[in-house]
């Protein structure tokens, strides 16, 4: 497959949004009105998460579909599919790697970023690691993070090695690792993924623990995006505690 073309560097900003575009009845409010869910979705927020591209391939179409119907600021990050994290343990996942990528550049430039998420069962092996991200980034110079869960990703070899290959370690809450709360290796990009805690999916974040992610993310050097994706969809606390960090956020330090 060639070489996908370098997406245009971004000014620096912030971005905040979900796993997925679904919105709750309930919190319909939060957003003007669309043509279609996802671009309800994009009047309040300039990001999301694709994970349905974790679980099944989509038309190239589809991805050019979505592309079409949110504004030219708006930025996806898209999941690799498991089919080459989890079945194959990036490897000899090429021709998988090409077949996703055929797809998902669909989105064009509005494909901000790669994801990278990776199974606990899944230990730091640095000649598997290196030649999967090699392979990645011949494919692909744009924003990718990994999202690690084996605690051996967390030793200093493995962000070396995320951060020669321009891969940013995604900030995970909760964090399999002491280290994993914060985002490292690759400066460029710096995204947190929130799962809700302590339930994984299910839990709401309280005002406090918002108060405190924004405080980290007001802490951290500008540098040139960040990203902030919650993922606690299962009981749509995602969508509320999205917009509540982006007010907070946006009103600057003072509200910390």
């Amino acid at each position: 497959m060639p070489r996908q073309p370098t997406p245009p560097s971004p000014s620096p900003r912030l971005r905040i949004g979900c796993a997925g575009w679904s919105i709750a009845s309930a919190h319909r409010a939060l957003f003007a009105d669309g043509a279609s869910m996802l671009a309800r979705y994009a009047t309040r927020f300039d990001t999301v998460e694709i994970n349905s591209s974790f679980y099944r391939p989509h038309r190239r179409d589809t991805y050019a579909r979505w592309a079409d119907s949110v504004p030219a600021d708006f930025r996806f990050s898209a999941k690799l599919p498991r089919t080459i994290t989890h079945d194959q343990r990036l490897q000899q996942a090429g021709a998988l790697l090409d077949r996703f990528l055929g797809e998902a550049t669909g989105l064009g430039d509005k494909l901000g970023c790669l994801l990278v998420q990776l199974p606990p069962s899944l230990a730091f092996d640095a000649r598997v690691a290196a030649t999967f991200l090699a392979m990645l980034r011949r494919r692909w110079d744009g924003a990718a993070v990994c999202e690690p869960r084996h605690r051996s990703w967390f030793a200093p070899a493995a962000e070396t090695l995320l951060a020669r290959h321009r891969i940013g370690r995604v900030a995970a809450d909760p964090a399999p690792d002491e280290a994993a709360a914060l985002p490292a290796a690759d400066a460029t990009v710096r995204y947190w993924r929130w799962h809700g805690s302590p339930r994984v999916y299910y839990s709401d974040y309280d005002d406090a623990a918002l108060r405190a992610l924004a405080e980290a993310v007001h802490a951290m050097p500008a540098k040139r995006e960040f990203w902030i994706v919650f993922d606690n969809t299962a009981h749509g606390h995602a969508t509320p505690n999205a917009a509540a960090l982006q007010e907070r956020m946006h009103a600057g330090p003072a509200r910390r």
